[in-house]
C-alpha cells in the first residue's frame, strides 16, 4: 500500500450470492452483477452465511420468524433461535474484525432479510421485517442492503470514497 492510500473498505456479503451452496435447500442463489464482479476483483467482499457459521447443516429445514414469539422456528416446529442468534453474533464479529460498515445480504431470509421476511406461517407470504443478522448489524451501525438495492450500496460506497478523498 502506498503512503496516504486508504485500505479498501470491505463489504459483508451473503455467501449464497457468490454461488456457495449454503442455502437451507442447498440450491445456488448466485447474484450476477457487474458491480459485484467489480467489488470481487477489488477484494472488497467478505462472504458469510450466518446460518452455516452457527453450525446449521446444508441442507436444513426451512425456518421462519414466528411473529408472535419472535423465535426462529423450522417447518418441523424446532426452535433454532439460538443458532440464528449465534450466527448473527459471529457475523457482527467478522464486521468488527474487518471494520466493515456495509453489508449486502439476501432479502427475505430469516437471517439476512433487510426489508421483508416470510411471515412465520410457511405459507410463502412476505411481510415487512428484517432477519436476525440484519437486525443485529443495524443495531451496531452497519448499513444493510439487499440484492434489490445494490445500486444504493454502490452509491454509498462512492459517497464514502468522496468523503475519504476530501479529507
Amino acid at each position: 500500500m502506498k503512503i496516504n492510500e486508504q485500505p479498501i473498505e470491505k463489504i459483508l456479503i451473503s455467501a449464497c450470492f457468490l454461488g456457495e451452496r449454503v442455502r437451507y435447500n442447498g440450491e445456488v442463489k448466485l447474484l450476477v452483477s457487474v458491480l459485484l464482479q467489480k467489488w470481487q476483483k477489488q477484494g472488497r467482499l467478505l462472504s458469510v452465511c450466518p446460518e452455516v457459521i452457527s453450525g446449521l447443516p446444508v441442507p436444513r429445514p426451512a425456518a421462519e420468524i414466528d411473529q408472535m414469539t419472535k423465535k426462529v422456528i423450522t417447518i418441523e416446529s424446532i426452535d433454532v433461535t439460538e443458532q440464528f442468534d449465534k450466527g448473527a453474533e459471529l457475523a457482527l464479529r467478522l464486521c468488527r474484525r474487518h471494520n466493515i460498515r456495509l453489508a449486502l445480504l439476501k432479502e427475505s431470509s430469516p437471517s439476512c432479510g433487510s426489508k421483508t421476511i416470510y411471515d412465520g406461517t410457511f405459507s410463502q407470504q412476505k411481510i415487512i421485517g428484517e432477519g436476525v443478522t440484519t437486525k443485529l448489524l443495524r443495531e451496531h451501525g452497519i448499513k444493510v442492503f439487499s440484492e434489490s438495492s445494490i445500486k444504493e450500496l454502490a452509491e454509498q460506497i462512492d459517497k464514502e470514497a468522496l468523503f475519504v478523498s476530501a479529507k
